[in-house]
């Protein structure tokens, strides 16, 4: 099968373009640059993709909302966090046709100053607590960094879910609620990820704390995926959302907010991909098994009939599948595939009619057997599983083998991926080992912070890990 021209270990970066080009996941060429045309392909995965997270909202009583794109600039400016840390990155409009606006607009960088004062209306009493709403919308940032399809963008495809609680106790189970759930999802999409807690000086403007939810590239480059904020009262203060409690007094609400982006197609390019294209999740391919005819003379009515019959048996078991009729050769309809990253292809031909067998081709690992017909949609399903579990350990053998804990800067020289150091818990040491380090800070670990060495820095005792690597 034909591969890539340039080659995944070799240069990630052009690999990870041409593979998106090959793929028809996106076009690049809208005259807005970092503004890209979703391309059918591309957006039927991103869609399976909201699915799964719309799927896990509804399990945890969540429910979808969809506000406007356009933010008055009196609401944007009554969080004064929030406007100093988006103020540089969003678009302002300021004329509607030839007249000039009384207050100027801006498209939502995120929605929090859209959401808020609408929640001061809905929410008056502590009957109407918890709140949980999400959307799936899209957000505008100003990027001015070199764009990247899916991973750097500057229209974003945006998953948010906004929570307000009666109190600080509450909201801490909506941020334990919301790490199941990225567990869970990013579990399906066979990705391994760290969360880490943001440094103070680099926590999500108006957060009280954010936690990251990271992976890791075959690059050894952080992507950062999404983020989970809890907010304590920060938000609910300038919003005046307010409710009434038990008592008859009223209080400020507390809030979270946990979102994602398109960068997940970004992460399940990269880490699943190869020198032959994608290499999809079998939980969010578009078509997990496509049926290849092998038609000979005189045949085809034959090999075509049980085609369509076996992909009948799949979709009644709702696998995703399809057959290939095009007329061109099997091996054309193979590239094709493989670059488009289908988990299992099932090859049919005349012997294959004659004994009632199939062939199933994996796409992870080429690996081909002949099975029987009878039994080829459960053994299907536990191929699609055993893909699966594959391509996730595969992705958490990359994270493993590239996760470095070690006690000086000395020793982390060098090392790719995710380097952890003992921490003072000082900004001005953190920020000195970035620069040695030529990397940025990550965070501290959520769990499994002790640590009883010194600072590499400053030699004071450190008494937890900062985590550093290179990102996107």
């Amino acid at each position: 099968m034909p591969e890539t021209k340039v080659k995944k270990t070799e240069d990630f970066h052009e690999w990870y373009n041409e593979i998106v080009e090959l793929a028809d996941l996106c076009d690049k060429r809208y005259p807005i640059k970092g503004m890209n045309v979703w391309r059918p392909y591309g957006w039927k995965l991103m869609n399976h993709v909201d699915s799964l997270i719309r799927d896990e909202m509804e399990k945890t009583s969540h429910n979808e909302v969809y506000f406007p794109m356009l933010i008055p600039e009196s609401l944007f400016k009554k969080e004064e966090e929030h406007i100093e840390g988006f103020g540089s990155e969003v678009y302002w409009i300021t004329h509607a046709g030839n007249n000039k606006l009384e207050e100027r607009w801006l498209l939502r960088p995120t929605s929090e100053t859209a959401m808020y004062p609408i929640f001061s209306l809905w929410i008056r009493s502590h009957s109407d607590l918890p709140l949980k709403t999400f959307q799936i919308v899209n957000t505008f940032r100003y990027e001015t960094k070199q764009t990247r399809a899916f991973i750097r963008v500057r229209e974003i495809h945006f998953f948010e879910a906004h929570t307000c609680h009666k109190d600080f106790e509450d909201a801490e189970r909506q941020i334990k609620e919301d790490k199941e759930i990225a567990d869970r999802f990013l579990k399906k999409l066979c990705l391994p990820y760290i969360f880490s807690k943001r440094p103070e000086w680099d926590k999500f403007a108006g957060a009280y704390y954010t936690v990251s939810i990271d992976v890791l590239m075959p690059s050894c480059r952080t992507l950062q995926l999404g983020s989970i904020h809890q907010y304590r009262d920060n938000f609910s203060k300038p919003y005046d959302i307010t409710y009434e409690t038990e008592a008859g007094k009223h209080a400020y609400c507390h809030q979270t907010t946990y979102g994602m982006s398109e960068r997940l197609l970004g992460a399940l390019v990269g880490i699943h991909g190869d020198n032959k294209g994608l290499v999809m999740p079998p939980a969010v391919a578009p078509t997990q098994v496509v049926v290849i005819p092998i038609i000979f003379k005189g045949k085809e009515k034959e090999v075509n009939n049980v085609c369509d019959s076996f992909c009948k048996k799949l979709k009644d078991e709702n696998i995703r599948s399809l057959v290939d009729k095009r007329d061109i050769t099997p091996g054309n309809k193979y590239y094709d595939w493989e670059l488009k990253g289908v988990p299992l292809r099932v090859e049919i031909g005349p012997k294959d009619v004659e004994k009632n067998m199939v062939v199933i081709v994996r796409r992870d690992t080429g690996e081909k057997k002949q099975i029987s017909q009878k039994t080829g949609v459960k053994k299907i399903k536990e191929e699609l599983d055993d893909i699966s579990r594959n391509l996730y350990d595969t992705a958490k053998n990359l994270l493993d083998k590239n996760f470095h804990r070690v006690y000086t800067v000395d020793e982390a020289k060098g090392k790719q991926g995710i380097i952890e150091l003992p921490w003072c818990r000082n900004k001005d040491c953190a920020l000195e080992i970035e620069n040695i380090l030529d990397g940025n800070t990550l965070g501290e670990p959520i769990e499994d912070t002790k640590c009883d060495q010194p600072c590499p820095i400053c030699n004071k005792p450190a008494d937890t890990w900062m985590r550093f690597a290179k990102t996107y």
